[in-house]
């Protein structure tokens, strides 16, 4: 087949295809027709990402990896999505991410499944668009349609308090969608060609005192998103009262809209503005990763734990974006991938927790591995993960964020090392008194089903976790020509 007379491109299957699998699914009313049809249009999905995996050179398969319609070319809007490497390696998240959440939760019933079948993909076609958008106006636009229907799987399917979760959870969103909206319409004003696209944007005309403000307007708007200290209260209290499966893609894919947008758009946007406030973003950053490691360490609610493990892991990945770095922007785009598997897994654990012994309580577990040894299996390589160690997924992204850390500065470096310590703590804490010592009257009272769903999303994670860890080699790969564009980009601005 020739590239040049493709009709439908990669970025573009991943758009249309989840977003009319939706659709599909919110007409099927029967059963557990929408469930299956879910499942097996996620696997579609996957299939479609990894098949782009083989049309990687962008010289060759230009006309696969890239899309410019006219949109609204009166204002200078057009549909521009690009494939690179980053945008491959974080629709490849999103793609793997969707069937492992809907193998793990197959056994939940929800009322009016098709209803959250179908938003759970319309999700999935948002922020396909936003790790693909080159233009600024189809950017926010994807921003919005990934969030509204978060919006209404929460606050309908969620949990006891999900009201006030979700109304938290949507003033702190709407408010940074208003700031990012802004800052769009400003920097588009000052473009030289009134455009929206991406090389308008990095070459527009901004005002040095002006450009200062404008860069906090969009920060604000990806801080919330990722969230890092002091922008993430929505989120303890988003994960724990959503439904454990829409929990699983906020935590794992969703926050990645944040770091993404940083690489993508805040840095080469506004490098003068950057440089400024690096320093106290970094700090901010390293701050909020002694602050929630301290914070999770106190938990004890499973749910609550991870949310603020993953505030920790996220800061890490904020200070070494801006430390501006080779090293670290190279760890950053690993473990955007490593985290997000990582951290699924764990809420799939808590989730067979919860749904076996009615309880997400520390206080209440205990001895778990006598009653549910397969289950403290998968737990412990988890956690293991989770904590970075060597020969899993999440070791080389943190080695080499904190090597970018390093070569920053060593007195940051030395703090933010200390939640590596505390994480640790927490995390093997957890598992201490969670799968092993006495068995607690809860448990004893319980005999455990897992669920083949269940267990093949864990034993493909597993897989995941001690591969990417062994040979993570084609991953950075991957995003090697975003990394180079990233640095060239800057150095021409």
């Amino acid at each position: 087949m020739d590239p040049k007379d493709v009709l439908i491109t990669f970025p573009e299957l991943l758009l249309w295809f989840p977003l009319i699998s939706g659709l599909i699914a919110f007409s099927l009313k029967h059963g557990n027709s929408a469930k299956n049809w879910a499942l097996v249009s996620s696997f579609i999905t996957l299939g479609i990402a990894v098949t782009s995996l083989f049309f990687m050179d962008n010289a060759k398969y230009f006309n696969l990896n890239n899309v410019s319609y006219f949109w609204m070319p009166s204002i200078g809007s057009s549909f521009a999505l690009k494939y690179d490497g980053m945008a491959r390696l974080l629709c490849l998240l999103n793609a793997v991410a969707f069937p492992l959440v809907f193998l793990a939760t197959y056994k939940q019933q929800y009322k009016n499944s098709n209803a959250f079948y179908c938003l759970m993909l319309l999700a999935q076609t948002g922020m396909t668009g936003v790790f693909c958008a080159m233009d600024a106006l189809v950017f926010y636009f994807f921003w919005e349609l990934a969030l509204i229907p978060v919006y209404f799987l929460s606050s309908i399917w969620g949990g006891e308090k999900r009201i006030q979760a979700t109304f938290k959870f949507f003033v702190y969103t709407f408010a940074g969608s208003l700031l990012l909206l802004i800052g769009i319409i400003y920097v588009y004003l000052h473009t030289a060609e009134q455009s929206f696209s991406l090389n308008a944007f990095m070459q527009a005309n901004i005002p040095a005192k002006e450009g200062k403000l404008v860069f906090f307007l969009f920060f604000v708007a990806f801080a919330i998103k990722m969230p890092i200290f002091p922008f993430h209260t929505w989120q303890p209290d988003a994960y724990e009262h959503s439904p454990t499966g829409v929990t699983m893609i906020l935590s794992g894919v969703m926050v990645k809209m944040g770091i993404y947008a940083v690489i993508r758009w805040l840095i080469p946007v506004f490098p003068a503005a950057t440089g400024i406030f690096a320093n106290v973003i970094i700090w901010l950053s390293v701050i909020g990763m002694i602050y929630a490691s301290l914070l999770a360490w106190r938990q004890d609610d499973l749910k609550r734990l991870v949310a603020y493990s993953s505030i920790a892991h996220i800061g890490l990945m904020c200070a070494a974006i801006f430390v501006r770095n080779e090293s670290g922007l190279d760890g950053v785009m690993v473990q955007m991938f490593n985290h997000g598997v990582n951290v699924i897994a764990l809420w799939i654990v808590i989730e067979l927790i919860e749904r076996n012994f009615g309880t997400r309580k520390i206080s209440e577990l205990g001895g778990l591995a006598n009653a549910a040894p397969t289950l403290t299996v998968f737990l412990v390589i988890t956690a293991f993960a989770n904590i970075a160690l060597p020969l899993t997924n999440a070791f080389i992204g943190e080695f080499l964020m904190f090597n970018g850390l390093f070569a920053y500065g060593k007195a940051v470096t030395a703090f933010g090392l200390i939640s590596i310590i505390l994480a640790a703590v927490y995390t093997l804490g957890m598992v201490q008194k969670v799968f092993y010592g006495e068995m607690s009257a809860v448990v004893s009272k319980t005999t455990p089903v897992l669920g083949r769903g269940a267990v093949a999303a864990l034993a493909i994670i597993v897989v995941i976790i001690f591969v990417a860890g062994v040979y993570p080699k084609p991953m950075l790969d991957l995003t090697q020509d975003s990394v180079d564009l990233f640095f060239n980009k800057l150095k021409g601005l």
